[in-house]
């Protein structure tokens, strides 16, 4: 892409003030985009436009020389004014240019031009690309940011590859290619390096993308947990203030950096010198909390820019959660802060904290906080944040970081998970979620982390209506039961069960399986135990063991000790309860000797309530507020909630123990044809239900094949219909009416079975027309018997697509004997799909019969969770019945409905939630 012979610009047409976002844009807007750079800092990406010429002009200007040359093969000091109007006049479609924003400078631009017709005259499929970075924003990764978007708008108008000329000593700009995860070839023409390669994603490149994703986000989420120095924006002097609050906070809380509070009203606040505003602070900020009136946030967000503020904290409320004009101003401040570079915890957010030593930072409204340990914590409510930290308090459940986000209009649980996912301090992660911004972001980061740390959840209220009750559809609860399962989420239905899973994860080795020991001095607590475990699919290693009400402390401390050296046991449950005028400290001693940092995990129930040691977690009411080391003993105010929270983690290690599972594309799946044949059918605005043949067609793109049919609206259409599908190699058919009600009953009333001549197909034509009143029938060849079982495609309106799967029969619809997952899916999550339902074995030789097909019936279920993961307008897929035979799984009736794409992707070049 060099340059013409240079010429001075005299005039500019276009001299329009620059914009980061273009209303009624001309180009793709979904090719507009908020990006994380590699040091954590946001920009704005978007395609360039006419009225952004100025602006290209003066990042031109502020290049080097150097940067110019590599760029341009010349020293090219200004941009001619035809080669200006051809950098910004662009058809987003043969010439397409990105430019990344901060504030309103452009700090980057990416372009690629598509080559010249190819041999045959038609389109080119490759394009020349090129990007260049201002010398003050190189090293922060902007390059492969502009060139993961150029190659998905490439692909989107098919170009398939990309060419680049670069000059040999252009290390950085070599190395961004190559780094990139493609397959690159190069050959070197004197000092020009000339690159190319398929800008389709190869599973290196998607690797490359998610792990500067990760380090991205997580250096994002560090910049408002770790920094040097804080702002305090609306820092009263009145201590009943929201500022005031955060203020006493980090002072109180010892933070280790200068914290400056901003009032223009007072010289100082709590002994402080305070500033007017951000910018007359002298020295650097990297955090701002802000607790100022709404209608005064832009202009504090301006000044944060200007004062190079990394991150804010929003405590003030009055955004989203008041209406639509609280949601636009919410808008507004998430747009206006990321396109200055910096990320926002809420609006009205409870706050942030950082326990580490060298931080200490309370950046919050909380009054009480626990002691530090290492449990990262994440919830969206400040009401309940405060209540989270005072009962982890009580509990003695040392944390690392907290941040309770409030509306979660930027920064959300995904972006925490980044940052717990590599934090050395945090061990365990807890997160209180109220909504998902982006669940399918939020599986497979979950996913990744739960491989790495516990992952322990709580999700409530995700539909609550303003002044009615959450609730939650039975579909809606499994999509989130789906998600956390595949993820290895540990779920919970209560903060109190949050804590108790805590407590356990953060102090105990995991168990190496589902077999459990219970020991203690009363047999109701040990049978009680026992029962409990049965009752969540644990196993009794042996029966409960009762040393007797009046045994000394050397008994029980012996009985436990057998149980942890006996192989049979892999967790131990010691329920206690002290002999009257005792108080159980000597117990608590002579256990500690022998269960303290056992190596299979042990939990108790100490019904004690003085003299326990430190070493047992009990509330600290019966023994101090530190936090306990690495080993101690949780203990449980009932033998219930300590075998239910060993249960919740006994299911976690079986997750761990899993293969991981692949994401494949069977042979045969060719999704790209799939994608063809939706595009040809034209947008899809509202629902469009397909007919049997397009379903068909849809199908058989990706592998899966219907048993042959044909619509017969005649009696002799029927019969000639039969003849031909038995002339095909079909031995028998089967007529079937088109009414679905009748259909698809137990009895199959509406089908007959097993028609080998004519006169049985006209029999059944008319038979089944006086039975439905509709003179349609569909006529199909027979398939080999089988079990007949229900694959769909159901539409989440948050989650995207679930793929069910369940025995078909009204007994299994009544009891509602269905599995889920969501997509994509992995060869394991198809393993255990079809493995879930409660009739399953049904499939695999109950009672001696002969087991079914379940390779083909996974190999089936992958196929539809590809077209659904690449073909997001399928909202709807009904496989009913499928017969599972002993050889192969025979599709029989099928319905599938179009409609617009659910809610956020996670594929496609790195980018936040809108």
């Amino acid at each position: 892409m060099s340059p013409p012979p240079v010429e001075e610009i005299s005039n500019l047409d276009a001299a329009t003030t620059p914009v980061t976002a273009v209303p009624d844009a001309p180009y793709p807007r979904h090719w507009e985009a908020d990006v994380v750079a590699a040091d954590g800092a946001t920009a704005h990406l978007r395609p360039i436009t006419p009225a952004d010429a100025d602006a290209v002009v003066a990042f031109h200007g502020r290049l080097s020389e150097r940067t110019r040359y590599y760029r341009y093969f010349s020293p090219y000091p200004t941009i001619p004014a035809r080669d200006l109007k051809r950098f910004v006049e662009v058809d987003h479609h043969d010439s397409v240019a990105l430019v990344l924003w901060l504030g309103g400078e452009i700090i980057a631009i990416g372009r690629y031009v598509r080559l010249g017709a190819d041999e045959a005259g038609g389109a080119n499929d490759a394009a020349e690309v090129a990007f260049v970075v201002r010398d003050d924003h190189q090293g922060r990764g902007l390059g492969s940011i502009l060139l993961e978007h150029l190659a998905a708008a490439a692909q989107e108008v098919g170009i398939r590859r990309f060419v680049a000329e670069v000059l040999a000593e252009n290390r950085a700009m070599v190395h961004t290619f190559r780094q990139a995860g493609y397959d690159v070839t190069r050959s070197l023409d004197g000092s020009t390096l000339h690159l190319e390669f398929d800008v389709a994603a190869t599973d290196r490149s998607t690797e490359v993308r998610r792990s500067r994703e990760q380090a991205a986000e997580a250096r994002s989420v560090s910049n408002v947990l770790t920094p040097r120095s804080v702002a305090v924006v609306g820092a009263s002097t009145d201590e009943h203030k929201l500022g005031h609050v955060v203020l006493r906070n980090l002072l109180l809380g010892g933070f280790t950096g200068p914290v400056y509070p901003v009032n223009p009203e007072a010289r100082s606040v709590r002994g402080v010198r305070a500033y007017p505003t951000v910018t007359d602070i002298p020295d650097d900020v990297d955090l701002a909390v802000l607790a100022v009136p709404p209608e005064e946030v832009p202009g504090v967000v301006d000044g944060c820019l200007a004062k190079g503020v990394r991150a804010l904290v929003v405590v003030t409320s009055g955004f989203g959660e008041t209406g639509d004009a609280g949601i636009a101003r919410q808008r507004e401040l998430v747009t206006d802060a990321r396109s200055r570079g910096m990320r926002v915890v809420g609006p009205s957010a409870l706050g942030v904290v950082n326990l580490d030593p060298a931080v200490r930072l309370n950046a919050s409204l909380a009054p009480t906080l626990p002691p530090p340990g290492r449990v990262g914590f994440f919830c969206q409510s400040g009401a309940l944040g405060i209540q989270i930290l005072a009962a982890a308090a009580q509990r003695r459940l040392g944390l690392s970081t907290f941040v309770s986000a409030g509306n979660r209009a930027d920064l959300s649980g995904n972006d925490l998970m980044q940052y717990w996912d590599t934090d050395p301090a945090t061990d365990v992660v807890l997160l209180y979620l109220e909504s998902f911004g982006n669940p399918r972001k939020f599986a497979r980061v979950a996913r990744r982390l739960a491989r790495r740390k516990p992952v322990v959840a709580v999700a409530s209220g995700r539909h609550a209506t303003p002044g009615l009750a959450a609730s939650t559809s039975p579909l809606e609860e499994a999509s989130v039961g789906a998600v956390f399962d595949q993820s290895g989420v540990i779920r919970v239905g209560s903060v109190d069960e949050l804590f108790d899973v805590a407590l356990l994860v953060a102090n105990q080795p995991l168990p190496r399986g589902p077999r459990i020991g219970v020991v203690g001095n009363s047999s109701a607590l040990g049978l009680l135990a026992a029962d409990v475990a049965l009752a969540n699919g644990m196993h009794l290693a042996f029966p409960p063991v009762d040393v007797g009400a009046m045994a000394d402390p050397a008994e029980l401390a012996d009985a436990a000790l057998q149980a942890l050296e006996d192989d049979r046991c892999d967790a131990l449950v010691i329920v206690f309860s002290p002999p009257v005028a005792t108080d159980g400290a000597a117990h608590a001693d002579a256990l500690a000797e022998v269960v303290t940092s056992a190596d299979k995990p042990v939990t108790t129930t100490f019904l004690a309530s003085s003299g326990v040691p430190e070493h047992l977690v009990v509330p600290s009411e019966f023994g101090g507020s530190a936090v306990p080391a690495r080993g101690s003993v949780p203990s449980y105010p009932s033998p219930e909630r300590a075998v239910v929270a060993l249960a919740r983690v006994v299911r976690y290690t079986q997750w761990l123990e899993r293969p991981v599972g692949d994401f494949v594309v069977p042979p045969g799946c060719d999704l790209a044809a799939a994608r063809a044949f939706v595009d040809d059918l034209g947008p899809v605005e509202t629902a469009l239900v397909l007919d049997d043949d397009q379903t068909a067609e849809l199908l058989r793109r990706v592998g899966i094949r219907i048993a042959p049919f044909r619509r017969a609206r005649t009696r002799d259409q029927a019969v000639e219909a039969a003849r031909a599908l038995r002339a095909d190699g079909g031995a028998e058919v089967v007529v079937k009416t088109v009414v679905r009600t009748w259909r698809h009953r137990s009895d199959l009333a509406g089908v007959r079975t097993g028609l080998s001549d004519d006169e049985s197909v006209a029999y059944a034509y008319q038979q089944l027309t006086d039975l439905s009143g509709s003179p349609e029938v569909d006529v199909q060849v027979q398939v080999p018997p089988g079990m007949p079982v229900v694959v769909e495609l159901r539409d989440d309106p948050s989650f995207g697509s679930l793929v069910s799967f369940g025995l078909a029969g009204v007994v299994t619809e009544l009891l509602g004997d269905r599995a889920y997952r969501a997509t994509p899916l992995s060869t394991m999550d198809a393993h255990t799909l079809v493995r879930a339902p409660r009739a399953a074995p049904m499939l695999d030789g109950y009672r001696g019969a002969r087991p079914m097909d379940l390779a083909a019936l996974e190999d089936l279920l992958l196929r539809v969770g590809q077209l659904a993961d690449h073909v997001p307008e399928l909202r709807s897929l009904v496989l009913d019945p499928v017969l599972v035979a002993e050889r192969g799984v025979h599709p029989t009736s099928i319905r599938a409905v179009l409609g617009p794409p659910p809610g956020p992707r996670d594929g496609g070049p790195r980018r936040l939630r809108g």
